[in-house]
């Protein structure tokens, strides 16, 4: 779900490449917006890249607009990007949030190639991915282009237009086994933030599209224009780890037995607290056997697991926000040592905490999977 803060990005986005939301809640094309002061490098006088995005009825806007307010923001450093929509018909959509976006021309009217072409997802991809109408635009804007990216669920209609087959990919991580099983000629990398293979390019959810965007500018235009731009969004140059990032308690099952949430949020709440399977069965009021059932029954993983999650997300967070020295960090969110800190995020992550930390770098666009 887009937050408040992913629903001001989107309508920033539009904003920069002329748009703008009228209040009937249709976007119009007006006169473009102006630059912010702070351009730092003017253009050159090469030839512009095209940035060519898909849209269609139901659409989800941070789809469109978060690789949109990336390649924008890039002409302020220097950047030449001519972002331009289209859709199947020609005709303008409302998205998925009720926005309407003003389409340039139809699929079947682009003659220029494109030097990315964006395919954006919506919450109706089952739906989507039978309209052949649309498949056709996804395959003539394929045909097309030089790198065809796609956001989120839209991998589902890069692989029912034939464009995935023999492919590695990834796509948000809540439908990656139904790629997987849909498309089993599809290689899914589940939680990877974002996969190229060859000149296609696919991402995760929603906000990764702004990770894969980054890649893209780094390797237009060189490692320092992406990271002024990520720098300049607030965003990472490339975020750490993959999508087992998200919440541990956001995406932990809802546990039913009132003792075991009591043991829940007492590991969230101090983390650092000796959360042995003793002292949580205790807390409960039951045996370790009973606790580790409840444990295997309610949350599908260990004790011990789960409260090595909750302390590896809050570690992230500490080193995401501040410059702790290793050693406090270490002993806040309870793994005691620098050393014990460093080999749960290495098992965990694939990366020592000092990497995790290190976030404004490079988003490694030569690598062909983006992963932790």
């Amino acid at each position: 779900m887009a937050t408040a803060r992913d629903r001001r990005a989107a309508v920033s986005a539009l904003h920069r490449v002329g748009l703008i939301i009228k209040p009937t809640g249709i976007v119009g094309r007006v006169r473009p917006a102006g630059r912010r002061r702070t351009m730092k490098v003017r253009p050159s006088g090469r030839k512009p890249l095209l940035v060519t995005v898909l849209v269609f009825p139901g659409v989800r806007l941070l789809d469109v607009t978060g690789p949109i307010e990336v390649f924008t923001s890039a002409n302020d450093f220097g950047g030449r990007y001519r972002v331009r929509m289209v859709s199947a018909d020609g005709a303008d959509v409302v998205t998925a949030a009720g926005t309407g976006l003003r389409v340039d021309l139809a699929a079947g009217q682009v003659q220029e190639t494109s030097d990315v072409v964006v395919i954006p997802g919506g919450p109706e991809w089952p739906s989507l991915i039978k309209d052949d109408f649309l498949l056709d635009a996804v395959r003539v804007l394929d045909s097309r282009s030089r790198c065809t990216a796609s956001i989120c669920t839209g991998a589902f209609l890069l692989a029912a237009a034939g464009l995935l087959d023999g492919r590695k990919a990834t796509t948000h991580w809540r439908f990656a086994d139904q790629l997987a099983l849909r498309y089993p000629q599809v290689t899914v990398e589940a939680d990877a933030l974002f996969v190229r293979d060859g000149h296609i390019m696919t991402s995760a959810g929603v906000s990764s599209g702004i990770d894969l965007s980054l890649a893209l500018v780094e390797e237009h235009l060189g490692a320092d224009v992406a990271r002024a731009v990520a720098k300049d969004m607030v965003v990472f140059m490339q975020r750490p780890g993959g999508q087992s990032q998200f919440s541990v308690r956001t995406h932990s099952p809802r546990a039913r037995p009132e003792m075991l949430r009591r043991v829940l949020d007492a590991v969230a709440e101090d983390p650092s607290a000796p959360h042995t399977l003793t002292t949580m069965a205790r807390r409960a009021g039951v045996s370790t056997r009973h606790m580790t059932r409840l444990f295997h029954d309610e949350m599908t993983t260990t004790p011990a697991r789960y409260v090595e999650q909750v302390r590896m997300e809050a570690a992230q967070a500490m080193l995401e926000g501040g410059d702790d020295p290793m050693a406090t960090v270490a002993r806040r969110t309870g793994f005691g040592s620098p050393e014990s800190l460093r080999r749960a995020f290495i098992r965990n992550l694939g990366i020592t905490p000092g990497t995790y930390r290190a976030r404004f770098r490079t988003t490694d666009a030569a690598g062909a999977t983006q992963h932790a």
